[in-house]
């Protein structure tokens, strides 16, 4: 059975084994870091994290975050981050529904638009997510990283 829900604070585990597919080059980080970090991130009304589950365990996630703004009739925007699906569980249409599922968030949330940045050479990726409405001839998106690593 599959579920796509908004993530809770049992979840930690089955996210972090999730984003080490992702990004396994992060850096290390202590549990007790990684549970302050996400209980700071549950408490926050502009971040959501939403997963599948799949026979209770968790295979696919991305992040919502909502950004309120004086523009656009003082509507709020988004930005999807982080998404990613374990490999065991690829080609079953679980990136499609949280992407769904975010977006859904987003929209009773007001926003006006969503934003979601990709690797410039991921196309698989490109083609999900224009196959879930995101266009990329709207805006050109810009990133600049910390010249610094943090901490």
């Amino acid at each position: 059975m599959t579920n796509i829900r908004v993530a809770t604070r049992e979840d930690l585990s089955g996210i972090v084994k999730l984003y080490k597919e992702l990004r396994g080059h992060d850096p290390h980080v202590s549990e007790q870091e990684l549970e302050s970090t996400w209980v700071g991130i549950l408490n926050n009304p502009g971040v959501s994290i939403v997963v599948a589950e799949v026979d209770g365990q968790l295979a696919s996630t991305c992040q919502l975050g909502v950004v309120p703004t004086l523009t656009n009739g003082c509507r709020p925007f988004g930005i999807i981050e982080h998404v990613i699906t374990a490999e065991s569980f690829r080609r079953q249409g679980l990136s499609e529904r949280v992407l769904e599922k975010a977006l859904s968030c987003a929209w009773e949330q007001h926003c006006y638009k969503v934003m979601l940045l990709s690797g410039a050479t991921r196309n698989s990726a490109h083609k999900l997510y224009e196959k879930v409405g995101f266009k990329s001839d709207v805006e050109n998106g810009f990133v600049i990283k910390c010249p610094v690593q943090a901490k």
